[in-house]
């Protein structure tokens, strides 16, 4: 089957107070090198894969801020992934757009280019929460970046948002979705803050400069988001991310469904022939070694059959129509109850799963405290 390529772009103009991903400063000449050197990793994998291993379904361009880069650049970028894999006509290619960072012209090189999917980063409406979480835009350059995308020709727009935001109300909340609404995506993607150790907005929780959302409170903006988008039209079908119907986001789904994805650039993870490795996260190292046409696989992990199952079953949890049945026991040999009969009597009794139509899923009981769910199988 046709894998997915996964691109980590490690460059922001500020990195946000909640991010704790790999990313760096934007340099212009780094940047350059990077993008040359993202051409030699291309390259060396493509060299030792067969042609059938070469079949690509899916680019994702993430970060960091892939829109930091000239428009020449994303082009280049997307020419090599053609020009060292088979790309299918009818590929996904998404890339993450932050407002601040994009314009027509920049979004127009990468339509043409062939890049027919955004997933804009949006977070909130409101401009005191976007400045706590230190974004570099505003409300109205979100309203320009949509207008100008769909100048540009693009049918899929993804929006996504952040809820649990310390300050931020439930007044809040239902404003920034009724907002989105608005600009009419076609899908949203609506995660709940995870605030991560070493992070600014960590250190100001952890002072006590600022209270964290009260959980309760998370539920109701939880609940709520699925209400307001499922109720407007959109198909809730994974934890955090809803589209119109048959706009799912197909690279997403390589994950879901625990299937192949390689992935390019500093810091970037692969789940690859049974391994899952991941690159050297220094992106100046990233680009010394490439250039001496050496390896940047940093860690690499073989992945046993147990891992493997388990890995299969809480990834296909996450799905709101759950882990196909028939699909585990082909792809294992044994029925799921093989493995964990005694933790799905567990589960099932306490109303947190059920099976319907051969697929295992969680209730509404368990979407809320899907990672307790997860952790039985693991």
């Amino acid at each position: 089957m046709a894998i997915g390529l996964y691109i980590h772009v490690p460059f922001c103009i500020k990195k946000c107070n909640y991010c704790d991903f790999i990313s760096y400063p934007y340099d212009a000449d780094l940047a350059a090198s990077y993008v040359s050197a993202l051409g030699r990793e291309m390259a060396l994998y493509a060299a030792d894969m067969t042609p059938e291993e070469r079949m690509v379904r899916s680019i994702f361009l993430g970060g960091g801020t892939p829109t930091a880069l000239w428009g020449d650049q994303l082009v280049e970028i997307i020419e090599n992934c053609r020009k060292h894999f088979t790309v299918a006509d009818d590929a996904e290619i998404t890339v993450e757009c932050n407002p601040g960072t994009a314009d027509f012209r920049k979004l127009a090189e990468v339509r043409q280019a062939g890049v027919n999917r955004l997933s804009i980063g949006v977070q909130a409406h409101q401009q005191k929460l976007l400045d706590l979480l230190g974004r570099i835009h505003g409300w109205k350059q979100v309203e320009e970046t949509v207008d100008s995308s769909r100048q540009a020709g693009f049918d899929n727009i993804s929006l996504d948002l952040i809820f649990g935001i310390p300050g931020q109300s439930m007044s809040n909340w239902q404003n920034t979705l009724q907002n989105i609404l608005a600009l009419s995506p076609e899908h949203v993607s609506a995660y709940n803050l995870k605030i991560e150790v070493d992070t600014p907005l960590y250190r100001d929780v952890a002072s006590g400069y600022l209270l964290p959302c009260d959980e309760e409170l998370e539920l109701k903006m939880f609940w709520y988001g699925i209400d307001y988008l499922t109720g407007n039209g959109f198909k809730h079908y994974e934890i955090s991310n809803f589209a119109l119907s048959g706009l799912e986001a197909r690279h997403n789904l390589i994950y879901w469904h625990n299937e192949e994805y390689l992935g390019l650039g500093p810091a970037a993870h692969s789940m690859f022939r049974g391994q899952r490795f991941s690159n050297e996260e220094n992106v100046e190292l990233y680009i010394q070694k490439l250039y001496n046409n050496r390896s940047v696989v940093r860690e690499e992990q073989q992945l046993s059959m147990g891992e493997q199952i388990s890995e299969t079953i809480f990834l296909g949890l996450r799905l709101i129509d759950g882990l196909n049945l028939n699909v585990f026991e082909q792809r294992f040999g044994e029925p799921l109850e093989y493995f964990f009969g005694a933790e799905l009597r567990k589960l099932s009794n306490l109303g947190l799963i059920e099976i319907k139509e051969k697929n295992l899923k969680l209730t509404g009981k368990g979407l809320p405290v899907a990672n307790e769910v997860f952790a039985e199988f693991i």
